[in-house]
């Protein structure tokens, strides 16, 4: 964790007894599932996206992450999928693909990998798991706030004082500044257009 400033119980944005802002930041990227990528759904056939089409469900889950601080910071993040098919006749493999992405700011990405997971279904069973793992590396310099900008939200306020009821959160430097030194590393499943539209409609 980043420790800008630190007393007690504070919480990010109160002032302490010093009369600067407390504020606890981490700098290492945080694990996240973007939105509608957490669940596939595979149809048979194919074209189909009926009820009565769906042959496998999966979902990813327990999204879990740890940071290595270094030179760079080193980002694992370990989840499970867990699976069912609708048809327990047989053993059968189903291979699911997985990106990771490092996004800055929220928005940009400056890096992605596609992996992939192996289910295995044992004869007579609808439902599998399997755990898999994802990583990233960001430069400690990108993702630290420049001194200035520490120094601007942890400096001393005094009543009375011009900027005493300024929120230094809100100026715009400070927000550029710690959009710009943000960084997440994003799970999901590989998903085509027709899947992507299939969960944001369903």
């Amino acid at each position: 964790m980043l420790a800008l400033a630190l007393a007690g119980c504070s919480r990010r944005g109160e002032i302490d007894a010093t009369g600067g802002i407390v504020a606890v930041r981490s700098a290492c990227p945080t694990a996240a599932i973007p939105a509608q990528t957490g669940d596939i759904t595979l149809f048979n056939p194919a074209n189909s996206t009926d009820a009565s089409a769906i042959d496998v469900v999966a979902n990813i889950t327990d999204l879990r992450s740890t940071c290595a601080d270094g030179d760079q910071f080193y980002t694992e993040a370990t989840f499970t999928v867990n699976a069912r098919r609708t048809d327990a006749n047989g053993a059968r493999q189903v291979v699911l693909p997985y990106f990771s992405a490092v996004v800055q700011g929220g928005s940009a990405v400056v890096a992605k990998r596609i992996g992939q997971v192996t289910l295995d279904f044992a004869p007579g069973q609808y439902r599998a798991s399997v755990q898999a793992k994802a990583g990233s590396y960001v430069n400690k310099s990108a993702a630290t706030l420049p001194a200035e900008i520490q120094q601007k939200i942890t400096q001393k306020r005094k009543a009375g004082d011009a900027d005493a009821a300024i929120d230094p959160f809100a100026q715009p430097d400070v927000k550029a500044a710690l959009q710009r030194t943000s960084f997440e590393l994003l799970v999901g499943f590989n998903l085509t257009q027709d899947q992507l539209r299939y969960n944001a409609t369903r």
